[in-house]
């Protein structure tokens, strides 16, 4: 994918659908802040061996890129060259897909998002990783290491493949003045009834809750993944407001860029690539990450518990996260990359200044996706939280 506007194929919008990180060590007692509940005990790998000859990965389009669907898009080919690791791949359309997918027992590693990769742990169904036996984690952002999507009690269970903030987009020509606060898609008297978008997916109950943190803080709300029965709610209730002024929601991010140039959507929740995209197409839009903060992503590479090809998954956990490879992968798919030296890599400069690479202050306010469990990811312990189940039982009824 190339940034910054440019003209970027069919192909390459596609792959946005998910758009959602020692020694030898095994799953333990949550530390504060971390994920609340112990996973099943799984050794990590504790020595890298030679390669069994291939890998099998389970991935978001656009992660795993051999030149088939562009010449000059191809980081695996490098890989299979230097390590003989054949990799094969499989596509994954939603994080539901991917958990089913890694289930089978099929599978070495995954691409997984925050909305997926608690669950993949819960079940035992990857392990911890071995950061010492991939060298270029220790380039990794600090910001993304053993965060609690990725790692449980200060154990990381994979290596943080990039990152992106869900901000805030509108027509320049239509919504005056700029708007600096999600309460522009909140308000039931908006101007914009009729043509505000959000993204249809059970994860998206966050984006209310990281709102009404900063408007109603009476409710409590300290992660927004993180919601008793009043807080969840209360950011139902919310969304089911907000459905009185929403022209559509989407998923397929070609059509939310379409809907922006058309007029039929004006305002609502986006992605800095489709900003770029849209620009490049002409279409009148600017995008903020607003005073609230925001919901993001940062996916991350795990390995499969009982992986067939470990030494292979590891050397490609290797790889993905390598400067250059990791620059490829960051430009092409439209996010900002996890390792920082990948910043002294990419094609386009400014790459790393337009996706915030560096900006950790910018990244303060971004609450990256994370699976909710019933165990409150806040730390509390007297009150149980909504697991997953319960937020998608509940943006059914919010969509009606």
């Amino acid at each position: 994918m190339r940034p910054s506007g440019s003209a970027i194929t069919v192909a390459a919008l596609a792959l946005v659908t998910a758009c959602g990180g020692g020694p030898a060590t095994t799953g333990g007692a949550p530390a504060p802040g971390q994920s609340g509940f112990v996973p099943p005990k799984i050794d990590a790998l504790g020595s890298l061996g030679t390669g069994e000859g291939q890998v099998n990965l389970v991935a978001w389009a656009g992660y795993v890129e051999d030149g088939s669907n562009d010449p000059k898009v191809d980081w695996v080919t490098p890989f299979e060259q230097a390590t003989g690791c054949q990799v094969n791949t499989k596509v994954a359309g939603t994080s539901d897909e991917m958990v089913n997918l890694m289930k089978t027992g099929e599978y070495d590693a995954v691409s997984a998002s925050g909305d997926a990769s608690l669950r993949l742990i819960a079940a035992g169904t990857v392990a911890p990783v071995n950061t010492g036996l991939i060298p270029n984690y220790a380039d990794v952002f600090d910001g993304l290491k053993e965060k609690p999507w990725n790692s449980v009690g200060g154990v990381p269970y994979g290596v943080p493949h990039g990152r992106g903030a869900n901000l805030l987009m509108w027509r320049t020509d239509t919504v005056k003045p700029a708007p600096d606060s999600w309460s522009v898609v909140f308000d039931p008297a908006s101007p914009y009834k009729g043509k505000v978008t959000a993204y249809d997916s059970p994860i998206y109950i966050a984006d209310a809750a990281v709102y009404l943190m900063a408007t109603r803080p009476e409710l409590g709300v300290k992660n927004p993944y993180a919601l008793d029965d009043r807080q969840f709610q209360a950011a139902v209730d919310l969304l089911k407001q907000q459905k009185q002024i929403i022209g559509e929601y989407w998923s397929d991010y070609t059509k939310e860029i379409q809907a922006f140039k058309s007029g039929d959507s004006v305002v609502g929740t986006t992605w800095q690539v489709i900003v770029n995209v849209a620009q490049g197409e002409k279409a009148p839009v600017r995008a903020t990450l607003p005073k609230e903060g925001a919901t993001g992503w940062s996916d991350t590479w795990m390995v499969a518990a009982k992986a067939a090809h470990p030494n292979c998954a590891y050397l490609w956990l290797d790889h993905i996260i390598s400067p250059k490879a990791n620059a490829q992968v960051a430009e092409y798919f439209g996010e900002a990359p996890s390792n920082a030296k990948a910043c002294q890599e990419t094609a386009d400069p400014k790459h790393c200044e337009t996706f915030h690479a560096t900006d950790e202050a910018y990244f303060s306010k971004v609450h990256y996706w994370t699976t909710p469990i019933a165990q409150c990811l806040d730390g509390r312990t007297d009150v149980k939280c909504k697991d997953y189940a319960e937020w998608t039982r509940a943006w059914t009824e919010i969509k009606g």
